[in-house]
């Protein structure tokens, strides 16, 4: 079963543009507007059309667009569908299935929508699920540039026993769950890069935070035994991965580069050689004390770990962001932008393809049973023998 921090989609949109973590762009109003949520005399209706977009640091945002269905009956199972035109051009909308909302359902749907300064149209057909029907459009809605935010959820880790993960945002704030499991974060010291990467001691008493440049920042128990901050590297730093002992750890540059301190053995990497797609991860091997490393089209590269089988010769529909290893390193999943799940002598326990507007960021491990996914705003999704917590909504 799958949790999640009950939110609307955009958190509201109204909101997040508020706080900063979207841009609110546009809201479109049919005449009929006007009747109250949940009035029982009032016709269901679209109250609304908005669009805002989402971005991370250094990449454009994608635009989104929401719809608000009024007045539905309690039983209820809403869809929609519509088209979005550009010019001459016109592509098909599909949404993502509706979020109640306080006597409303939201429906969001990013397929269609393109970057860019211009307006477009959008023509909406709609269901309620158990007889009643409608339409708005054509209906001019404006999609600006996206813009990036300035702060997203970047990463989550789980200890060794699979109890506990924490996550951690761009800007170094970190939090723990289940409880205040929090040892100190970065979120009030100014940082040369954003934070890419967490890992967490064996015992969950401490943990190493890595910044693009580099710089390693350790919280309780973790020991800090050095890092790349002061040097120039090729490529910048996409991931940190403790040894199991918690006596060193490694770093894993976007070009293959990796980078050991401690007690972390050096079996090799792919710096300096032809890469197809960057490296997104790492996972390490806890039975040999190898690692391997996990490039966006779903290439394995092993490094004194055994090869499971990698996604390099799949058609995906999104690039691979992380990794995550069993305990005894008998197998290991990949995650895909998109919340897919690829499993390669682990047992499958289900993926967030498709259903989150948010490009999922990581994956963390509860033993070999289990995983938790956490988006670019925060939500964490648990799967298999995973249990849920919560999650730090950032946007």
């Amino acid at each position: 079963m799958v949790n999640r921090r009950h939110r609307r989609p955009f958190g509201s949109l109204r909101r997040l543009a508020a706080l900063g973590g979207g841009m609110l762009l546009g809201t479109v109003l049919p005449a009929a507007f006007g009747a109250q949520a949940g009035a029982a005399s009032a016709p269901p209706e679209i109250a609304g059309i908005t669009t805002a977009c989402i971005g991370v640091p250094g990449e454009l945002g994608t635009p989104y667009l929401e719809v608000t269905l009024y007045n539905l009956p309690s039983n209820a199972s809403p869809t929609a569908s519509g088209t979005i035109s550009t010019g001459n051009v016109t592509t098909p909308l599909s949404f993502l299935p509706p979020s109640p909302d306080f006597g409303a359902y939201v429906l969001t749907a990013t397929q269609g929508l393109s970057r860019g300064s211009q307006p477009v149209t959008v023509s909406i057909k709609w269901s309620d699920g158990v007889g009643g029907t409608g339409s708005v459009g054509p209906q001019i809605v404006g999609v600006s540039t996206c813009v990036a935010t300035s702060r997203r959820a970047s990463a989550i880790a789980s200890d060794a026993t699979g109890t506990r993960y924490w996550e951690v945002t761009s800007d170094g704030s970190v939090s723990g769950f289940p409880g205040k499991l929090d040892y100190g974060d970065m979120s009030y010291i100014p940082l040369n890069a954003p934070i890419v990467g967490i890992a967490s001691t064996v015992d969950g008493d401490g943990y190493w935070l890595v910044g693009a440049d580099g710089g390693v920042f350790s919280f309780g128990t973790a020991h800090f035994f050095g890092s790349t901050g002061s040097l120039r590297l090729n490529a910048p730093i996409v991931g940190i991965v403790a040894t199991p002992d918690d006596g060193g750890y490694w770093l894993v540059a976007k070009d293959g580069g990796v980078f050991t301190f401690g007690d972390a053995p050096f079996f090799g990497s792919m710096g300096g050689k032809p890469l197809n797609q960057p490296i997104v991860g790492m996972a390490v091997d806890q039975a040999t004390d190898g690692y391997w490393h996990v490039a966006a089209d779903g290439g394995i590269f092993s490094f004194n770990a055994p090869f499971h089988g990698s996604a390099a010769n799949l058609k995906l529909n999104a690039s691979i962001v992380g990794m995550q290893a069993a305990p005894d390193g008998s197998g290991y999943r990949l995650v895909a932008g998109d919340g897919g799940v690829f499993t390669f002598d682990l047992a499958f326990a289900g993926s967030y393809a498709g259903k989150d507007p948010f490009p999922i960021m990581g994956i963390a491990g509860q033993g070999s049973t289990g995983y938790w996914l956490i988006d670019a705003c925060g939500s964490v999704y648990n799967f298999g023998s995973a249990p849920f917590y919560n999650g730090v909504i950032v946007c």
